[in-house]
């Protein structure tokens, strides 16, 4: 062999020792690559699962809150349709007396 070809021979070997290299370094890096990534998608999906988890509470308790007013609000009803019945005949007849007074 000449030296041409030897030195051909060695740069390609040392051409191919540089793409191993750079290929192992590559290779070393992709679990600690693949753990952040890893590490970045759980945290996403915790934060997503708190703020669901905070509009599902939020939700439950307007609709908790908004059943208790409604029952105030009926409470309230019944009592004064009670109280209207209750001075309904007091009424009528005061109405019919003042009717029955002015002929």
């Amino acid at each position: 062999m000449n030296d041409q070809n030897i030195q051909a021979v060695l740069k390609l070997e040392k051409k191919a020792r540089s793409v191993y290299d750079a290929a192992v370094r590559e290779a070393e890096q992709l679990p600690v690559q693949a753990e952040k990534e890893a590490e970045v998608f759980i945290e996403k999906a915790r934060l997503d699962t708190q703020n669901e988890a905070r509009e599902l509470i939020s939700k439950a308790e307007a609709k908790e809150e908004a059943s208790r007013i409604m029952a105030e609000a009926e409470e309230k009803a019944k009592q004064m349709e009670a109280a209207t019945k209750k001075n309904f005949d007091k009424a009528v007849a005061y109405v019919l007396k003042r009717v029955l007074n002015r002929e």
